[in-house]
């Protein structure tokens, strides 16, 4: 039996699909990507749902994904954000995500967007920790 080849990385997944959008997508893609990462050094890049690059830090901060004419970025909470600059333009009607739509020649206000990044990360860590706070079986608190 062959040894199968070795899985690309999501990283690499997402340098990848930067490089062959070849257009103002990738280089949007690119941007949003650098930002997340300069908002927060410890994300963890994800490759997921056949080819959605997707940003992690205790649990799904906000994903990538392209089409035709937006870039978006789908923030999983966004529904429980603040958004002082406005940045969410697009799934405003549901009760959890918030989604930016970046069109060529757009782009978002680069602090705002590190700041609802930072918030998206805060929120994940602060539901990760009271999850652990919880009894699995009852939903209660623990004595301490």
């Amino acid at each position: 039996m062959k040894n199968s080849p070795p899985m690309e990385s999501a990283s690499a997944s997402i340098d990848r699909k930067i490089r062959d959008l070849g257009d103002w997508r990738g280089k949007t893609l690119a941007k949003v990507r650098a930002i997340i990462r300069e908002a927060d050094p410890e994300i963890v890049e994800e490759w997921k749902w056949m080819g959605t690059p997707v940003w992690s830090h205790a649990g799904i901060v906000c994903t990538g994904e392209t089409y035709k004419s937006v870039v978006k970025m789908t923030f999983a909470k966004g529904a429980a954000l603040k958004d002082p600059a406005g940045l969410f333009n697009s799934s405003l009607d549901g009760n959890v995500r918030r989604a930016i739509d970046i069109r060529e020649g757009g782009m978002v206000d680069e602090a705002a967007l590190k700041d609802l990044i930072r918030a998206a990360v805060a929120l994940n860590l602060l539901c990760k920790s009271k999850a652990k706070s919880r009894s699995p079986r009852t939903g209660s608190k623990r004595a301490g």
